[in-house]
């Protein structure tokens, strides 16, 4: 893990003890150690982005409800035997189809809007194929997220790149574009999910991940 990953983890965890203790705490003393360790928090991040600890903090302060993981939702559609990706805006890289859940949304709602946003394809979720959770899977997200992943059955599979994605199309799963970092490593977990070799749902614990991990890197 690189120096910035693990001041991300650190300042995630950090930011969640003092969220949550500003949220409750009736103590003032108590109240003042929170302040505290959240400015610390928002100290540490401003280390490693160009970003001051005062404009950090504020925006803490701003989203004291941040008490516990976030939550994403992403798709899997197959068409011939080939699986679709799009490729991400932030980095050039591809991914399966999938973000953030909004408030309001459920799981899968959340799901195949982000599929219709990203590769203009409309489906229906017919099954949950894992949970991931993303400091186990390294996705290098500054906040500790759960990934939610649904096999969907696509109404017109002929993607169409929105507004969030560079491209979208299918790939055979022999011959893959260059994955998103945290899709090197779950994607194989998912192809095995679709071909049996792991029962479904899969959840970080139902199989030893250590294991599962030593098996997919051989």
């Amino acid at each position: 893990m690189s120096i910035e990953e693990t001041v991300y983890e650190i300042t995630d965890e950090l930011r969640g003890i003092a969220s949550s203790g500003l949220t409750f705490t009736k103590d003032p003393y108590d109240r003042e150690r929170y302040e505290r360790a959240l400015a610390l928090s928002a100290r540490l991040v401003s280390e490693i982005e160009d970003r001051s600890p005062e404009e950090l903090l504020s925006h803490f302060q701003d989203n004291l409800l941040h008490l516990s993981p976030l939550v994403g939702a992403s798709t899997v559609v197959q068409s011939n035997g080939q699986i679709l990706l799009i490729q991400r805006t932030d980095n050039g890289l591809w991914a399966i189809p999938g973000g953030l859940v909004e408030i309001g949304e459920a799981l899968a709602e959340a799901a195949l809007r982000e599929l219709i946003e990203e590769a203009g394809i409309p489906g229906n979720a017919v099954d949950l194929l894992a949970v991931f959770d993303s400091r186990l899977w390294k996705t290098y997200t500054k906040s500790h997220l759960f990934h939610f992943v649904f096999l969907v059955q696509a109404e017109n599979p002929h993607p169409v790149p929105g507004s969030e994605a560079l491209a979208a199309r299918f790939f055979s799963v022999e011959d893959l574009p260059p994955l998103a970092p945290g899709q090197i490593r779950r994607l194989p977990i998912i192809l095995k999910i679709l071909t049996g070799d792991i029962p479904r749902p899969y959840f970080d614990g139902r199989i030893g991940f250590e294991n599962l991990h030593e098996t997919n890197a051989a």
